[in-house]
């Protein structure tokens, strides 16, 4: 394997979320092969100050990696610009990132998986993305991996190639309000309102990252990869957090025991979506508004 992605961590003001993203991360076996940067933003509110100290406390003990490089705001960005230079800086310094928030947990194959996904797909310019997590459906197939063409936060990775192709001004909004069907196609044939979120993130009612990153993708015809089985959950749904909780009980308990040395060589033969997954998605999607896997779409991009 070739030298491994620096990882990127995005901590503000949970030490106990931190404190157990840290050691999932660590308990990885190529750890302590791989380079640790955290972004700790500044404060949003003074009432956040003393936790934004102890959870950088928390990422300045850091230990089980190559090397720890800390990175204190000393304004708030917020989630999404935070997310967005980070990124952008470490992709342009190392060509590609590993992108974990302060409030994952990661399973032992983590690492393998993401940077063997980067290392076979990195010439190939439709996949725009790794994930390490992976939506709660049944996927067929023996290979390692399957593609989708739905973007996830939830512990990710990509390539400087693919990331100058970010849109953050949405500029391909407008093309999607002109034409329904190419609005219905980014809405999966109408199963989810992507658009709309994509009107409240023009109309400043939301602040997404992933949102924008999504159109980006789509409007390139662009690929995720996707393990068989996820290797991220969410630990801070738990209310703790920005945008929310309740999703928990549609997040596969992570194989924390099994294949910790998978190698991850056996992947897709071919650079196309893989129908059964995605149709499971969006059957889900179609249904009531209510249906916890729409709430859970929706927070993946927050």
């Amino acid at each position: 394997m070739q030298d491994l992605a620096p990882i990127v961590l995005f901590v503000y003001n949970r030490p106990d979320h931190t404190r157990r993203t840290l050691a999932g991360l660590a308990a990885n076996p190529l750890a302590s092969e791989s380079d640790l940067i955290i972004y700790a933003d500044g404060p949003k509110k003074p009432e956040h100050a003393d936790a934004i100290e102890q959870a950088r406390a928390v990422a300045r003990a850091a230990s089980g990696f190559r090397s720890v490089t800390m990175i204190e705001r000393d304004r708030n960005l917020g989630l999404a610009n935070s997310i967005i230079s980070g990124v952008s800086e470490v992709c342009s310094e190392r060509g590609r990132v590993i992108v974990v928030e302060d409030d994952l947990l990661v399973a032992p194959q983590f690492l393998t998986f993401l940077n063997r996904g980067l290392e076979r797909y990195e010439n190939e310019a439709a996949v725009f993305q790794v994930s390490g997590y992976m939506f709660p459906v049944e996927a067929e197939g023996s290979s390692d991996g399957l593609f989708l063409p739905l973007i996830s936060c939830w512990g990710w990775a990509t390539w400087q190639r693919a990331w100058t192709q970010f849109d953050t001004s949405v500029a391909g909004y407008d093309r999607l309000k002109r034409d329904p069907q190419l609005r219905a196609r980014f809405n999966l044939d109408n199963c989810y309102d992507y658009f709309g979120m994509l009107r409240d993130q023009i109309e400043g009612r939301i602040d997404s990252w992933g949102i924008r990153w999504l159109l980006s993708v789509f409007l390139k015809g662009g690929l995720i990869l996707y393990p068989q089985h996820s290797l991220v959950q969410n630990v801070g749904i738990d209310g703790s957090g920005t945008h929310g909780a309740g999703t928990q009980h549609l997040q596969d308990d992570l194989r924390v025991n099994a294949d910790a040395m998978r190698r991850y060589e056996n992947w897709p033969t071919e650079l196309r979506v893989e129908p059964a997954a995605l149709d499971r998605v969006k059957r889900a999607l179609s249904g009531s508004p209510s249906h916890p896997l729409v709430r859970l779409i929706r927070r993946l991009l927050k």
